[in-house]
């Protein structure tokens, strides 16, 4: 069976630190710390609600967690202000080699697919506006299930719609919680970790193979 690629998109493809930027002129040298703590919140929020199965969207998720973020840094931000935010993270850019590793793999016949707990809507505007939507199959959004990686019902939605099993499927995820959920669910993954500082959880399940870039992947990984 042809090997199937399931790309994880928020800090995988797209880089949600695009967003430093417009906080600059917002709250100034705090930017980098404010980013950071929202995208946290983030995905701490999404973890939680999926243990509680007190569902509400990404979008939902992240909103909470800039409400959360501006009471933690002490940042008084108007809602037009915080409206505006928001908006950017639906036009997010994507990392440098994203469209080059992503061409070179769609080249070599892999079968590639977007993969988010994100809305479907959000991320077929995100993907297009990074000028990549092109490059996959399709998009699978974890909101049809009503739950948020890395529960295993996740990956095995993802296996359905795109019609692959985990013997020739794989996760590819800069987000080591996302790599393990995906190992543990049966699929294979790969780990890019784009920063020699981060550090992968060490709970004795192990990424099939870490990489530093897509381009890295495009030249490592084999067509089954």
């Amino acid at each position: 069976m042809q090997t199937t690629l399931a790309f994880d998109v928020y800090g995988t493809l797209i880089d949600t630190n695009g967003v430093v930027a417009a906080l600059q002129k917002l709250v100034h040298d705090d930017a980098e710390k404010f980013s950071q703590t929202w995208r946290d919140k983030q995905l701490e929020y999404s973890f939680r609600r999926g243990l509680m199965q007190n569902y509400e969207n990404f979008a939902v998720c992240t909103s909470q967690a800039l409400a959360y973020t501006c009471a933690f840094h002490k940042v008084s931000l108007t809602d037009r202000q915080k409206a505006e935010l928001m908006d950017i993270y639906r036009v997010l850019p994507a990392f440098s080699d994203v469209k080059t590793g992503l061409a070179r793999l769609k080249t070599a016949g892999f079968r590639l697919y977007a993969f988010s707990n994100g809305k479907a809507d959000a991320l077929e505007m995100l993907l297009n506006n990074a000028g990549i939507r092109d490059l996959f199959l399709g998009v699978v959004s974890v909101d049809d299930i009503k739950t948020f990686k890395p529960s295993p019902a996740t990956y095995g939605h993802f296996l359905q719609q795109s019609r692959a099993v985990g013997a020739s499927a794989w996760l590819v995820s800069s987000n080591p919680f996302d790599v393990i959920g995906a190992i543990s669910a049966g699929m294979k993954a790969a780990w890019v970790r784009r920063s020699p500082e981060k550090i992968f959880d060490p709970w004795g399940i192990d990424p099939t193979i870490t990489v530093s870039s897509l381009v890295e992947l495009a030249d490592r990984i084999k067509l089954s």
